[in-house]
């Protein structure tokens, strides 16, 4: 019987515990998640691709059905590449939905070998994104309890200003 695998396509700067959560409810359904940094040169990130790699590897806890990559081009050629049979995406609010079925629609124009499967981010996770982690750390917030424990010490490093919630 052959494995099905998805890949979690994002920029993932920097990764969170609603990321996390979308993982491991996708793990329910498919036997290995590749969690795929797409490489896009306009996009402005915090991280390098190095450490956004390091974050998330580091915060799967060595799950070995969880594999991390980085990729240019087209999602559905690189899934194609590596033998997947579905993307994942996360979506949080209705507003989240209608740029992500345009980019699903366009992905099963290019290939009919993957689908696209849409989980819901958890009620306590639905206002959580990177920009929103970003703005707070830069603004000496804390993320606490909304990144995994490896991506807060990394994040501290970066940003020392950050002060623990009382």
């Amino acid at each position: 019987m052959q494995e099905k695998i998805a890949v979690y396509p994002g920029t993932f700067d920097p990764f969170h515990n609603g990321h996390l959560e979308i993982i491991r409810r996708a793990l329910g359904t498919f036997d290995g998640i590749i969690v795929a940094l797409g490489v896009n040169p306009e996009k402005e990130t915090i991280f390098t691709l190095e450490e956004r790699l390091d974050m998330i590897k580091n915060s799967v806890d060595g799950d070995p059905r969880i594999v991390c990559d980085s990729f240019d081009g087209l999602l559905v050629r690189y899934a194609e590449r590596k033998g997947a049979v579905a993307i994942i995406r996360g979506l949080r609010a209705v507003s989240d939905f209608e740029y992500e079925f345009q980019l699903a629609l366009m992905n099963r124009k290019l290939s009919r070998n993957i689908e696209t499967f849409f989980l819901m981010t958890a009620h306590r996770y639905l206002y959580v994104s990177s920009r929103i982690i970003k703005a707070t750390v830069m603004a000496g917030g804390s993320p606490v309890d909304l990144v995994p424990d490896y991506v807060l010490k990394v994040l501290k490093k970066r940003f020392p200003d950050i002060t623990d919630p009382e």
